[in-house]
């Protein structure tokens, strides 16, 4: 049975990790295996994720709106550029995804992976472009590097900011863009995971839990969007690098001696 505390815990886990270039999928697999959860049910998956939607909403409340009003605008065609990658690898690559979710095996590797995406994106001359320069072009290249982080530890945060710092958009762009892609994908992914929610074949989860859970996720998902757009322009990715490289050493290495 989860626990309400545990149910924070993944919520915040999963709310700082969906923002922060780190990969929520790697560090949640790592949070129930610490909790002994190893199948802590699609419903709450579900719910984790509509928490951080809730905090990308908050956030971009006013773009929303604008597009709501203006559906046929250069936004709009810049999110669903980016967002073809990700329907064609959900669609083609899910089941697989779900594999490697459920045993853990390349986790480390892929830590390791995003460590020196970022390492090498941050080494880059910092671009000029803002959201208006953004093209087609760079949205599908971001929107493709989404595609990629369906691998489970590959940082889905991380890998569209390095791609937005490849095709040279200042550094806080890269990240609102980053989030706001991020939108359509999340909210792709619940709808994704509903269909086995509605066919009942899910583990009971106590309403409490699955109420912490999810406003865990939002708040904490909110301070994490908030917090990276405004750290990304004075600060370095490499501080992400290091961690995830030791993150990623000591899980190869658990794995290797038997422990994990």
């Amino acid at each position: 049975m989860l626990s309400e505390l545990q149910a924070f815990v993944l919520g915040l886990i999963q709310g700082l990790t969906e923002f922060l270039p780190i990969s929520s999928t790697g560090h949640l697999y790592l949070g129930r295996h610490m909790f002994n959860l190893d199948e802590a049910g699609i419903f709450l998956d579900t719910m984790l994720h509509i928490g951080t939607l809730l905090a990308l909403i908050v956030v971009y409340k006013a773009e929303l709106f604008s597009l709501i009003k203006k559906p046929f605008s250069k936004l709009t065609l810049l999110l669903i550029a980016g967002t073809i990658p990700a329907v064609f690898a959900g669609v083609l690559l899910s089941d697989w995804f779900d594999e490697l979710s459920k045993t853990g095996v390349t986790i480390g590797w892929e830590f390791l992976v995003t460590g020196f995406i970022l390492w090498f994106a941050d080494g880059i001359k910092s671009g000029r472009k803002s959201i208006q320069d953004i093209s087609v072009k760079d949205a599908f290249i971001i929107g493709t590097f989404q595609a990629a982080a369906i691998m489970p530890a590959l940082s889905r945060s991380g890998l569209t900011i390095a791609a937005g710092l490849f095709c040279k958009l200042d550094r806080s762009t890269a990240a609102y863009f980053s989030f706001l892609l991020s939108i359509p994908a999340i909210t792709g992914g619940i709808v994704f995971q509903m269909k086995s929610v509605l066919s009942g074949n899910v583990e009971y989860i106590s309403f409490s839990s699955l109420l912490v859970a999810t406003l865990s996720a939002a708040i904490f998902g909110y301070i994490a969007v908030v917090w990276m757009i405004g750290f990304l322009q004075k600060k370095s990715l490499k501080i992400f690098s290091v961690y995830v490289w030791a993150l990623g050493s000591l899980i190869l290495l658990l794995q290797v001696t038997g422990v994990f």
